[in-house]
């Protein structure tokens, strides 16, 4: 049985898969989630040359952890590796709004919101930092059988 005050191997409010985003700007990537995806700023940890070597931000119920490039560390973002293959997928409860909040905050679309065959309303954007999302809202319950089957008819919206 374990008691409140046991040493915990996971922070209160962590999950257990958190992104880390490398961004040229980490401070300016930490403005720009605020006015996009309402972001709460969490903590800043600058460095001595005033770059973030940490900083963290919630989105919603789960933290998103930053840093500024650093390439003498080998810490690089997507725009000085040619892009990233990883999209970070953000639920919400109206995909049209938060899609339109990340345009005006200086977001590129990618693909506006659509009714999707797996039930999802589901959009995408770039951010300014180089970092892919994916936002959406889940609009209807089905089986993996109905999933398969009503991929057949591919996305909307590509």
């Amino acid at each position: 049985m374990s008691s409140n005050n046991e040493n915990k191997t996971r922070p209160e409010g962590m999950h257990t898969v958190t992104p880390h985003l490398i961004c040229d700007g980490a401070a300016e990537a930490i403005e720009f989630y605020k006015a996009a995806f309402g972001a709460v700023e969490f903590m800043r940890v600058p460095a001595p040359n005033g770059k973030l070597m940490h900083a963290s931000v919630r989105i919603g119920d789960s933290l998103v952890m930053l840093v500024d490039e650093m390439p003498d560390w080998n810490c690089l973002g997507p725009k000085a590796i040619g892009g990233s293959p990883v999209t970070i997928h953000l639920m919400v409860d109206d995909v049209d709004a938060v899609f339109a909040q990340a345009v005006k905050a200086g977001a590129t679309e990618v693909m506006p919101p659509a009714d999707q065959f797996w039930g999802d309303r589901y959009s995408r954007v770039d951010d300014p930092f180089g970092h892919q999302w994916s936002i959406a809202t889940h609009i209807k319950d089905l089986s993996p059988e109905e999933i398969l089957e009503a991929a057949k008819g591919g996305c909307q919206g590509e």
